[in-house]
């Protein structure tokens, strides 16, 4: 069975209803990301008692940690409605003026994907941040005129897994930055206890952690692994998740002890044994696996390089010993050596 639709990230249409039945309502409800959620606490308060609009919001990272989420909290919070679009689902400037015009007062506006906005729809949103207003040209040539049409003032949280890809004026316009790190065992399993506790799941405390270790450090991989072993122990067991029960589900799903699946797998055997550990390409890699290059990219790269399995240097991707010891793979001193000076000049 293959395993990369448990294990990716991306958000899946099977994920929409469970997020929102486990969403959490408030900051206090929302588990880890403790230095976001303090920050944001004490702004959303002072543009409480201000009586004003939250500064608007960046929100970054790698997918599924909780960024919209997020949104729907820091609204909540504010006692404010929330509109929610995408990057790529904005395509002209009318439709971003369409949906401006119609917030409230102190509003919440939440973009996905952000850094996929198109550039006229950009410029449009450069004044709309802020002055709260939008400007518009009516009519060509020399009878040609600037209208500006105010707006009520709202807050815009942006949410991105590519920070990079912002350009400087869009950054620049945020007052507030968050970057969602991802999450440990222990946050995870109390996601976990807590998600089964909504959904009517009977669940041990050893097999929380199981589940947890294997989960990639994501809430959104964690709950949907949860649904599938919970699956599996209605079939095979009694109904009740057991530590047991999880590892047979975990290893029908191809999903190994620290939430490796057979992508994961085929990425590193593949640099490892294809290209003799590194350094090789990107598109070099996605051609040899058939994965695409963003897929391995946006990821699963940056679970393996958490891991220390794998670095990016100039030259490409390199395999690192961790990654050789945990497949089972001999690593000879010479390119142990090789790999370890790339890495350096790389860190360097």
């Amino acid at each position: 069975m293959e395993g990369e639709n448990f294990i990716s990230s991306s958000k899946q249409k099977a994920d929409e209803l469970i997020e929102v039945s486990l969403r959490p309502n408030t900051l206090d409800e929302y588990i880890g990301q403790n230095k976001i959620k303090e920050s944001i606490k004490i702004y959303i308060e002072a543009a409480k008692n201000r009586d004003d609009a939250l500064d608007h919001v960046l929100l970054f990272g790698p997918p599924g940690l909780g960024k919209t989420t997020l949104a729907h909290i820091v609204a909540n919070e504010l006692g404010s409605q929330i509109r929610i679009t995408s990057g790529p689902a904005i395509s002209h400037a009318a439709d971003l003026a369409a949906i401006l015009t119609n917030l409230g007062k102190n509003d919440v506006l939440f973009i996905d994907e952000i850094h996929r906005l198109n550039r006229s729809v950009e410029e449009v949103l450069y004044p709309a941040m802020e002055d709260f207003a939008l400007d518009f040209v009516v009519g060509k040539g020399p009878s040609a005129k600037s209208v500006r049409i105010k707006l009520q003032p709202f807050t815009l949280i942006g949410a991105t897994t590519r920070a990079g890809m912002l350009t400087g004026p869009l950054r620049d316009r945020f007052g507030v930055l968050g970057r969602l790190e991802m999450y440990d065992e222990k946050d995870l399993s109390t996601i976990l206890k807590r998600s089964a506790k909504i959904l009517g799941i009977e669940i041990e405390e050893d097999a929380t952690l199981e589940i947890a270790r294997r989960s990639r450090g994501t809430p959104r991989i964690a709950n949907r692994l949860l649904k599938r072993v919970r699956d599996y122990a209605q079939v095979k067991g009694e109904g009740i998740i057991t530590l047991e029960m999880a590892q047979k589900a975990l290893k029908m799903m191809e999903i190994d002890s620290i939430g490796l699946d057979s992508v994961d797998h085929r990425l590193l055997n593949a640099i490892i044994d294809k290209f003799g550990g590194g350094p090789v390409g990107l598109d070099t890699l996605s051609a040899s696996t058939g994965e695409e290059a963003t897929t391995i990219e946006d990821v699963y790269e940056p679970y393996l390089m958490q891991l220390g399995f794998i670095a990016r240097t100039n030259r490409g991707r390199i395999a690192l010993p961790r990654a050789y010891e945990h497949l089972g793979k001999k690593l000879d001193e010479k390119k142990a050596s090789e790999l370890e000076k790339l890495k350096k000049v790389q860190d360097n």
